[in-house]
């Protein structure tokens, strides 16, 4: 377990809406980030959600809501400025990181987990060369590109197959699988769309031959006796991926005992390097007893899902407990797993059937998001279920997502 000298203020959370409150403000309000400020509400925090679009799913439950272009630097200190947050939660990439350090070293705000730790995460090269240059982690072979020319050079030097990505996006937007010169032209026409902001450099990332993946939720909190940071682990989730972004996920995952000392090893190194507190998603390739690094994300993880059903506390109220400096217990309950709802046609304001029946599936529960417009492959909900082992929880999670029909509200 690692530990620092970080000391949290004397916690007093204050009254929402009130001079006294403790205001969060979220830059990012989709389904991971609702969840987020239900958890802090439940603690008696007053949270701001802020988002590119209208009616965002956190817009829906937050006790106020803005629609800014947060890659807009000055528009986002603006807002800052306004609603004077005592803790500013970075929840999605495109958001102008260099205006938080600015904030965060005026003493403005706290950002979470820090402003520098935004910026490296935010951008897989700055997280890429951490843990690999700095940090000495293990991870596939890769190459950094801002052309097709580069491309291509780094692609003859790392072979195929490889994995292409922007620098600057997430859920697989802009990711492609390479594997014969074909393929080149078209992955980085699709990288070049699908960054979330477009700063035309992409990563090109060797294949390693993995058996499967995990997220190791990784927790940065106050230890209740001494205040110090320390670092916690949930049981590790596994997952599948299509085109970059998870479909299902399930906890725990079978690993061996020296694999898991080495992802939460890994884990460990680069959370501590990043700094702050909160809750980090560690993506890992493990194949036997070795461990890759991949990625990490300083929020909650779009696979941790699935800790609505399996632990006592999930990945969205461990982070809102961490932030606020206030105890986390990562204890699991039961193995349980997550299957997407996807938004099935292009519309806006869709209906679902079948909820009651989903609902049936024993062990299960849903969370549809209220996401303001479907897209035929956009995460519209998700399914989750608990079950005896995680093979009954992920066929009863599975079943149960299969329930929900989006339909046409026409």
């Amino acid at each position: 377990m690692q530990t620092d000298s970080f000391r949290p203020d004397a916690l007093r959370i204050g009254t929402p809406l009130s001079a006294n409150a403790t205001r969060v403000m979220l830059l990012g309000a989709g389904e991971l980030g609702k969840e987020v400020i239900i958890a802090l509400q439940r603690l008696g925090v007053e949270v701001i959600a802020v988002d590119r679009y209208a009616n965002a799913p956190g817009h829906q439950v937050a006790h106020r809501a803005h629609v800014i272009d947060m890659t807009d630097a000055a528009a986002l200190r603006a807002l800052v400025e306004k609603e004077q947050p005592h803790l500013i939660v970075p929840e999605i990439e495109a958001i102008a990181t260099d205006a938080l350090a600015d904030i965060e070293a005026a003493g403005v705000a706290t950002v979470i987990p820090t402003a520098r730790a935004t910026q490296l995460t935010m951008n897989r090269e700055g997280i890429r060369r951490l843990a690999a240059e700095e940090l000495g982690l293990p991870t596939s072979p890769y190459a950094f590109a801002q052309s097709l020319d580069e491309m291509k050079a780094a692609i003859a030097k790392i072979g195929f197959p490889c994995v292409v990505k922007p620098v600057m996006s997430s859920s697989g937007k802009g990711q492609s699988v390479l594997r014969s010169d074909a393929d080149i032209e078209p992955a980085w026409n699709y990288a070049m769309a699908g960054g979330r902001v477009n700063h035309g450099r992409v990563i090109v990332e060797g294949f390693i031959d993995f058996e499967y993946e995990i997220t190791q939720l990784t927790v940065r909190a106050a230890d209740p006796e001494s205040g110090e940071t320390q670092t916690y682990f949930c049981d590790p989730i596994g997952h599948v991926q299509v085109a970059g972004d998870y479909v299902e996920s399930w906890q725990p995952q079978p690993m061996s005992p020296a694999a898991l000392e080495k992802a939460r090893d890994v884990a460990a190194k680069v959370t501590t390097a990043l700094g702050g507190r909160g809750l980090f998603g560690v993506e890992l390739f493990v194949r036997g007893d070795n461990v890759w690094f991949s990625e990490v994300s300083p929020r909650p993880h779009d696979t941790g899902l699935v800790t609505l059903a399996t632990q006592r506390f999930s990945e969205f109220e461990l982070h809102a407990r961490a932030i606020l400096g206030l105890p986390v217990d990562t204890a699991l309950r039961e193995s349980g797993a997550s299957a997407v709802i996807y938004g099935g046609l292009d519309e806006a304001g869709i209906a679902f059937e079948g909820v009651g029946e989903a609902l049936a599936v024993p062990g299960a529960d849903l969370r549809l998001f209220g996401k303001p417009e479907s897209f035929v492959k956009r995460r519209m909900g998700v399914a989750v279920a608990t079950g005896a082992d995680i093979g009954e929880a992920l066929k009863r999670a599975k079943l149960a997502a299969s329930k929900v029909r989006p339909v046409s509200a026409k």
